[in-house]
């Protein structure tokens, strides 16, 4: 229900780093907890409850796996079992499952939509950011991206289906949803490893 009570963000993320060693799918995580809040504020949803979601939608991907696209074994099946054990409020979890297509739960609400259309997105943006000489997501602009999207040898792992997709199920323009985005990964730059690098100084 919507008024469970939420998790204290500290504690979410200590769990995120208790299941996740990985640096760069911790920086997935805050990449896509960044672009929920900012939709939450656009569309006026509460930006904590959003943002835990983001923050917490991947935490199960190392440990439970699952190259076989199992509904029910595996992520986020796993994830969701612990979450709901811990007492994360079920709205919560709705929209972790929907965002893997595979396991069949429907996204009804604003917040599970905007999980599935921005969690791709923060994939593709953070690439094209690394491929950039600063490796700075503050020099990626929305054009750049659509044009690393048709390249189908770049980032292969992201998912440009899932990225229109989501933008239609928003309703959002997809070239605004990804200047959007950009925008809200730029407020949290440093915390994702894609702050502007210093030029080195000139003596």
């Amino acid at each position: 229900m919507p008024d469970q009570a939420l998790p204290p963000r500290a504690e979410t993320l200590a769990l995120m780093h208790e299941y996740t060693a990985s640096d760069s799918l911790r920086k997935h995580m805050l990449s896509v907890e960044a672009a929920m809040r900012a939709y939450a504020a656009k569309f006026g949803g509460d930006a904590d409850r959003w943002g835990t979601t983001g923050l917490i939608h991947d935490f199960d991907y190392e440990r439970y796996p699952n190259a076989e696209h199992s509904p029910t074994e595996g992520h986020p099946a796993e994830g969701v079992r612990i979450l709901r054990g811990r007492g994360y409020p079920e709205d919560i979890l709705q929209a972790i499952l929907g965002h893997a297509t595979y396991s069949g739960t429907p996204r009804e609400t604003p917040m599970a939509r905007t999980l599935f259309a921005v969690d791709e997105l923060t994939g593709l943006i953070t690439a094209t950011a690394l491929v950039r000489p600063s490796r700075s997501v503050h020099e990626v602009e929305a054009r750049s991206v659509r044009k690393k999207m048709k390249d189908k040898a770049f980032a292969r792992g992201v998912s440009r289906e899932d990225v229109i997709t989501g933008a239609e199920e928003l309703g959002v323009d997809l070239e605004e949803h990804i200047a959007f985005v950009i925008r809200a990964m730029q407020s949290v730059a440093d915390d994702i490893g894609l702050g502007s690098v210093q030029a080195p100084a000139v003596s």
